[in-house]
């Protein structure tokens, strides 16, 4: 018995992949010899395991509600939104390769190395997405994307941190949830891994994700739909006659942007957060919410527009931009393109 339970042990130590083992591989493409890479996307998965342990304990400890502040973007902190920035910026504040930092929750940047040789990639995240749902026990996540510094002569670090969506190296977000699960992509597929509490580790646990080319899923606020243009609400209309797929498609909205895209990354269909009359261009951020996960998108074979133009494409002007944001599988988000644009009458 002892034999078959040693053996048995050591066939799983082969078959797991560690995110820190993936991350090494995926550095190669990048001509990184020394490591820098992994070791920046340690400081990443450190910061959400510390965020991790506190939503766990959120119940019984003193981490519900809200901080008494309210951040750049007019919204109220929680004590988890303050708690995950914390953890982001002293986790990622100790790598000497990180120039400088954006969050949703700081105002301007947090500048950490201005030498071009050595302070090389420019990290903006969103640390706790969704918090106002902390209370009520509903999934919440962390989103970020990660730009290469411009080099000397190219731009300060000013437009580094403002470079279009389809420059960043790597994207990713992490769902905490029944499981926690990270899925990040840097370019080459679209990954997810499972934290496993009893190693503290993340395991591979999705190679290659793939989006399904159309889905059966809606997930959007309709609260708000009598505020939306028009060609939004014909396009709503046209998914609930059946139009597109045969069938009515049903509606799934959860109001936490990281599980709504982590189930339609998973099963198909599409997300939309269209322009308002209260926020006609849209109210969703650019460089930390829209820019990552519209990088996934495309990365495992869906799409992500402002309702015209592809997400990637956008130049953003200031660091807290915000735009209207449609992302899912390449049919259902084509067909709203065609309605924003004219061509579906």
């Amino acid at each position: 018995m002892l034999g078959f339970g040693y053996a048995m042990a050591n066939r799983d130590t082969r078959m797991i992949t560690t995110v820190q083992q993936h991350l090494l591989q995926e550095q190669r493409r990048f001509n990184e010899a020394t490591g820098t890479f992994s070791w920046l996307l340690s400081g990443i998965t450190l910061a959400v395991k510390m965020v991790e342990a506190k939503i766990r304990q959120a119940g019984l400890m003193d981490v519900l509600g809200a901080q008494g502040a309210v951040n750049v973007q007019g919204e109220e902190q929680q004590k988890l939104d303050v708690y995950a920035n914390r953890a982001l910026l002293h986790c990622l504040g100790l790598r000497d390769s990180v120039a400088a930092l954006v969050s949703e929750e700081n105002e301007e940047p947090v500048v950490l190395n201005q030498d071009p040789e050595s302070g090389r990639y420019i990290i903006i995240f969103d640390p706790l997405d969704g918090s106002s749902n902390i209370d009520v026990n509903v999934n919440v996540g962390t989103i970020f994307s990660i730009h290469r510094r411009l080099p000397p002569g190219e731009g300060d670090l000013n437009a580094s941190i403002l470079q279009a969506g389809y420059k960043q190296v790597a994207a990713g977000y992490v769902v905490y949830g029944p499981s926690t699960v990270m899925v990040y992509t840097s370019g080459n597929g679209v990954h997810g891994f499972t934290l496993d509490p009893t190693i503290g580790a993340f395991v591979l646990s999705n190679e290659n994700m793939r989006m399904p080319e159309q889905g059966s899923y809606y997930s959007t606020n309709e609260a708000n739909a009598a505020t939306w243009p028009q060609e939004y609400r014909d396009y709503i209309a046209m998914l609930l006659r059946g139009e597109l797929r045969g069938k009515a498609y049903s509606s799934r909205y959860i109001g936490s942007l990281v599980a709504d895209f982590h189930r339609t990354l998973l099963k198909g269909g599409v997300f939309l957060y269209p322009p308002t009359m209260k926020s006609p261009k849209g109210k969703l951020r650019l460089l930390y919410e829209a820019n990552p996960l519209a990088f996934i998108a495309e990365q495992a074979g869906g799409m992500a527009i402002n309702g015209s133009t592809r997400i990637l494409d956008l130049q953003p002007a200031e660091i807290h931009q915000r735009t209207s944001f449609i992302v899912g599988s390449k049919c259902e988000v084509e067909a709203l393109q065609r309605f924003v644009t004219g061509e579906q009458q």
